[in-house]
């Protein structure tokens, strides 16, 4: 069943529910379908369909989700391009997914015009209010349940990124698992898109629509706290889906009386979050927040920490399997881990990909006898608790002993001096790998690290040979587009110094 059929059902049965509102405009459900309709008949008009991929290349705005569900009602496979990208970066996704259309925005034209130049001949289309329309075609195109209705790149932190091969029925099963889990959304809910709909805010709009929800997007590209912090008063806003540094500016743009009512669920995921950063947030805005784990290759649906289970006990957990879902702890023999043991995380279920696109090497090395190996390192309680340690490449081996950056980063942020930190290992002649502290201080005076007083800190919850031997003071920590610290940056640059 093609996803759009989700919009479809929305606006049979909820017409005149505000369906978008985007800076000083709102439309209805029937008026959504209907734009709908009208960039479906020009995307047929230049040749989208089945087999065919449809790039997306612009900010959030309303006629992001036009598009998403115009792309799908042609029968075409969605290609979400976050709007950071450089035409050369962008021109790699274009040309490995072999776009036959990109749409963009009078902001972004020149940058995809540029990308397209010498890849497939990709007809390059700017939206904008009444442009881009076509005859509407009177259904969607049927596809087939395992046909690919969005190719989720990965972020690119190694490599080049890999298209995930997400299916409609994927898509379906996510949708449900969304609201079952994360936010149980009617016609009367509303929900804010303040995270790029190319990434986890996507996945959150295709259950909004499914209820018919009325969903706000923000007037700006770049996050800006105290305009969110209106927005959620102005229009009511009961739900948002953020990224954890999102959570952090809002909570510390918010004054300590901040009062939003009508905020009920704030999901978030894509990184991790310090204890004491969800305590902070969790004292400034009160048990809101649901915690998602799960990678583009099964988005956004492998475990949840639900409201309820927001509290010290379990700080540093990723919450337990959602339902349908299997999610495991397996050594590198291929056996399944008991409680507490450490391991790869795995992953099988209705929501695991396809595969990645035009890559069978690393399909095969990923999907291995029914399991999603996710490269991250975890263990799991006797009691189902997720905990995340490491990706497996981020692994610190010193002097023989596997140090888990994650791990360190949780203490340390827990010391009032530190503001951000990332733990790296670095080679080391002596120790194989040197375990290394990049700080961001928690004050701006530019005072020295107190090195000492940090390291008794690590001392007091770490063994000895997990304490940084080295600590290096930053203004910022270089980040991607979705909030997670590039630590293989972080890593050339310590290496080039050392």
């Amino acid at each position: 069943m093609n996803l759009v059929s989700l919009l479809r059902q929305a606006a049979v049965c909820f017409p005149g529910r505000p369906a978008v509102t985007w800076r000083d405009t709102t439309i209805d459900y029937a008026e959504l379908d209907r734009r709908v309709a009208t960039m479906d008949g020009w995307l047929r008009s230049v040749g989208a369909g089945r087999d065919t991929r449809v790039a997306l290349f612009m900010d959030n705005r309303l006629e992001y989700l036009v598009a998403m569900f115009a792309t799908w009602r042609s029968g075409a496979t969605l290609v979400p391009c976050n709007s950071r990208l450089t035409a050369d970066e962008l021109a790699f996704l274009v040309d490995d997914a072999g776009a036959t259309v990109v749409l963009t925005d009078d902001v972004h034209d020149q940058v995809a015009k540029a990308a397209t130049a010498n890849a497939n001949g990709a007809t390059v289309g700017v939206v904008g209010v009444d442009r881009l329309e076509g005859p509407p075609p009177p259904h969607e195109v049927d596809v087939e349940p395992d046909d690919v209705a969005w190719l989720f790149y990965t972020s690119g932190t190694t490599g080049h990124p890999k298209g995930a091969m997400l299916s409609h029925a994927v898509l379906h099963f996510v949708t449900v698992s969304w609201l079952a889990d994360l936010t149980p959304l009617d016609e009367t809910d509303v929900t804010l898109h303040a995270a790029p709909l190319s990434h986890g805010a996507g996945f959150h709009a295709i259950a909004a629509t499914a209820r018919a929800a009325h969903q706000v997007l923000t007037p700006t590209a770049s996050f800006d706290p105290a305009g969110v912090l209106e927005l959620v008063r102005e229009h009511g806003v009961t739900n948002t889906w953020l990224v954890p540094t999102q959570i952090v500016m809002l909570a510390d743009a918010a004054p300590a009386d901040v009062a939003l009512p009508t905020l009920q669920h704030v999901v978030y995921g894509g990184a991790p979050m310090t204890p004491a950063a969800t305590q902070r947030a969790l004292d400034r805005f009160g048990p809101i927040f649901v915690q998602l784990y799960g990678q583009g290759e099964t988005p956004m649906t492998a475990t949840v920490l639900r409201r309820q289970d927001h509290r010290a006990a379990v700080f540093g957990s990723a919450g337990r399997a959602r339902p349908g879902v299997d999610v495991r702890i397996m050594h590198e023999n291929g056996e399944l881990a008991p409680p507490d043991a450490v391991g790869e995380v795995v992953v099988r279920g209705a929501s695991v990909m396809s595969g990645y696109w035009k890559r069978p090497d690393a399909t095969a090395e990923t999907l291995r006898d029914g399991w999603l190996h996710t490269g991250d390192l975890g263990r799991m309680s006797d009691d189902g608790l997720l905990y995340l340690l490491d990706r497996t490449k981020d692994m610190i081996i010193s002097g023989g002993s596997n140090v888990y950056a994650a791990e360190v980063e949780q203490v340390l942020s827990g010391h009032p001096d530190i503001g951000d930190v990332a733990v790296v290992g670095v080679p080391d002649d002596v120790w194989g790998e040197l375990v290394v502290a990049v700080v961001v201080p928690a004050a701006e005076d530019g005072a020295p690290l107190d090195t000492a007083a940090l390291e008794a800190h690590c001392r007091a919850a770490l063994a000895g040979y997990k304490i940084p031997r080295r600590w290096e003071s930053v203004e910022s920590l270089p980040r991607n587009a979705y909030g997670k610290v590039l630590k293989r940056e972080l890593r050339d640059e310590l290496g080039t110094r050392a």
